[in-house]
């Protein structure tokens, strides 16, 4: 899929001559001013690693989330990570900012976002933790989500709106070799534990006392997995814009597939969330001439799809 997407699109690129390129830059005798090189290395090639790099990371954030809250509608911005990240992106861009300060703005509103929901909710006592953390995350998301729709106001409608509405919408079009390198730590640090804890989801998500039951500290597990997929999720979200239904349908196809265990499920979520957002973004770019955001795509196949989860809806989901 990888090789295909490198391949397509306006200007088209056979197999064998992207593999050739490869080779040759390599070994180190590629010519500098080969066109068809600047194509694949500038442009191509980091979209595509952005593009499995942040499916990934979106659907397995949906997994842990949907499993953490044993909830089959939950999605990666269910703590406001997705609307701080869009807060500090936004007013990134309407202070016009370099688009590495508008990164960092994005990243650091998505984790600053998790942070007051956590200590809200910590702040609340003799309340189903759960149910506290995710109404907690609801109020600080309207909130981000009010604070985006002011700068929306105030800023110019001829430069700074358009600028917003496009991040908003999600794209992988302005991404750079270096983007995806600043990002990937952030996701390698948060999917680490994911992996290797997975198996504990599968005792956290039978709840707090069947958990405590069996010797899990159900309160610190939770803290590690919140912690780990919003890493993940504001570090994609940084440099993607919003992307919504990635992380909340693969989970859903991964566990057609495989069922609900999370030692298989959790690989082919991730697997099955690069692949399907590497596919959109390959559509994206050559569906028109004008670039398609990816976060309408996503949407157009992710409502469907889940109308259709619903309606099939005779099998638990967990």
């Amino acid at each position: 899929m990888a090789l295909a997407a490198a391949c397509i699109g306006p200007y088209p690129l056979g197999p064998g001559e992207a593999l050739r390129l490869v080779f040759e830059r390599v070994a180190g005798t590629l010519p500098a001013d080969d066109p068809a090189a600047t194509v694949l290395f500038n442009v191509r090639l980091p979209r595509i690693g952005a593009a499995l790099m942040a499916g990934g990371a979106l659907a397995a954030a949906g997994a842990t989330y949907q499993g953490l809250f044993r909830n089959p509608l939950v999605s990666p911005d269910i703590l406001g990570v997705s609307a701080g990240a869009s807060c500090g992106a936004v007013l990134g861009i309407f202070l016009s900012l370099s688009v590495v300060a508008i990164q960092g703005l994005a990243f650091a509103g998505g984790i600053l976002t998790v942070a007051l929901v956590y200590l809200v909710a910590s702040g609340v006592r003799g309340r189903e933790p759960v149910l506290v953390l995710v109404l907690a995350g609801v109020v600080m998301g309207a909130l981000a989500g009010a604070v985006v729709s002011l700068l929306k106001i105030l800023a110019d409608p001829y430069d700074q709106l358009p600028a917003i509405t496009f991040w908003l919408l999600g794209s992988l079009s302005g991404i750079k070799t270096v983007d995806v390198v600043s990002s990937l730590p952030a996701v390698v640090i948060g999917l680490v534990p994911l992996v290797l804890l997975r198996w504990r989801m599968n005792v956290l998500s039978l709840g707090d006392d069947e958990a405590r039951s069996l010797g899990v500290d159900a309160a610190r597990l939770r803290l590690v997995f919140v912690a780990a997929a919003t890493l993940m999720t504001a570090a994609v979200v940084a440099i993607s814009g919003v992307v919504g239904w990635v992380g909340l349908v693969m989970p859903h196809v991964a566990r057609m597939l495989v069922g609900p265990n999370y030692d298989r499920m959790l690989p082919v979520a991730i697997l099955l969330g690069g692949g399907y957002l590497l596919a959109v973004d390959t559509l994206a770019r050559t569906l028109a001439a004008t670039e398609v955001p990816i976060g309408i795509l996503t949407a157009f196949v992710g409502a469907p799809f889940f109308l259709w989860l619903l309606a099939r809806g005779r099998k638990g989901w967990a």
